[in-house]
């Protein structure tokens, strides 16, 4: 589709939502194929236009394909990430409201051409508001007692039903974990060629994986956003306890492990939280669901968080390699510092040995 046909459906689309007459301000893109544009009505709240055409990406998995099938099918098959459709993200706000947790109300939808007005929850991030001088510890803590709030509700349906249809929940699983985590030896040799990888050294990389991500996907026990951190979660003062969050770009969810979303935002790529922070939050975390068992599931925590630092270095390697984004390189020390971290725990002593044995120590700085 050309890009004024494009823009025609948005016209369309924006006529029928009774929003012809509304300026429109871009937002500035981000790492995927959606775009948002601000909606400046004469008279009422503004509100978001999410962009997302269905073509734009590989297609998601079918929950009944085999491994083969979805690596024969592309990225977004393997990792079980939704290739941005709508009727993901409004089904998923629709579960996330009924448990009383803020996700944009969708005021008009159009999920055959990947178009939806959503709720403006306004500008104030959280990496923003702490970057203007907002305390960061109560916003932290108000993210746990969200994240808290989504666990505490259970195993979650296996299909979820929005506005725009009903979407699987599927697992992130065993395919989906060593799929992340073998982005790290496809991309980083490509980016630095201090490293090399051979066909030995990724049967190793895998073995030594292998028990972290077997329990990553037997403790897949609760939605997980995937994408839970300072860059998407908008602070909403005005409502009370966990609504306060407010939730974005949570198009991807999966049931998954309950330490997903916590050591994603407590590991941010993109932000230091300092490791008091992290030990106040998972606190309250434990506070908040005493029959956790928090020695068994901060082994897991250190395994999977370390396993997701390996993939978003794979993932920023390819975006500066492949993609041309050089500003991707300035988050990579800091997730080296996590990784390096994480490596000392126990459960990682076969991951920490093929690090010992194939990335040099100059290379994890």
């Amino acid at each position: 589709m050309s890009v004024s046909d494009r823009e025609q459906l948005r016209l369309d689309f924006l006529k029928g939502a009774g929003l012809a007459q509304a300026a429109r301000a871009p937002l500035p893109g981000d790492a995927s194929t959606r775009r948002y544009e601000r909606l400046i009505p004469a008279d009422g709240p503004t509100l978001m236009l999410m962009d997302q055409a269905p073509a734009a990406e590989s297609p998601p998995a079918d929950p009944a394909w085999t491994p083969q099938q979805r690596l024969a099918a592309g990225w977004n098959a393997v990792a079980r990430l939704s290739a941005g459709r709508i009727e993901a993200f409004a089904a998923v706000a629709a579960h996330l409201k009924s448990l009383g947790l803020s996700a944009p109300e969708i005021p008009a939808l159009d999920a055959p051409n990947g178009l939806a007005v959503l709720e403006d929850f306004g500008d104030a991030l959280f990496a923003r508001v702490i970057e203007d001088g907002a305390d960061e510890t109560p916003l932290y803590l108000t993210a746990i007692e969200a994240l808290a709030a989504l666990h505490e509700a259970g195993n979650p349906p296996q299909t979820l039903h929005g506005p725009g249809g009903d979407w699987p929940l599927l697992t992130y699983d065993e395919t989906a974990l060593q799929g992340g985590a073998d982005l790290f030896v496809d991309w980083l040799p490509r980016l630095d060629d201090r490293v090399a990888f051979d066909a030995a050294a990724v049967a190793e990389w895998r073995e030594a994986w292998a028990p972290l991500v077997a329990s990553g996907a037997a403790g897949a026990s609760v939605m997980a956003h995937r994408d839970y951190h300072a860059e998407n979660l908008i602070w909403l003062p005005e409502r009370h306890g966990p609504a306060r969050v407010g939730m974005i770009d949570f198009q991807d969810a999966v049931r998954a492990h309950p330490s997903w979303d916590l050591h994603s935002l407590l590991q941010d790529a993109r932000r230091d939280v300092s490791p008091a922070l992290e030990a106040e939050a998972l606190d309250r975390y434990f506070t908040l669901r005493p029959q956790v068992d928090r020695a068994a599931f901060m082994a897991d925590y250190a395994g999977l968080a370390a396993l997701n630092e390996a993939r978003i270095i794979g993932i920023f390697a390819r975006l500066i390699a492949r993609d041309g984004k050089p500003r991707y390189r300035q988050f990579l020390p800091r997730m080296w510092r996590h990784l390096n971290a994480n490596l000392e725990q126990p459960a990682l002593a076969l991951v920490a040995r093929w690090f010992d044995r194939h990335v040099p120590a100059e290379v994890r700085a």
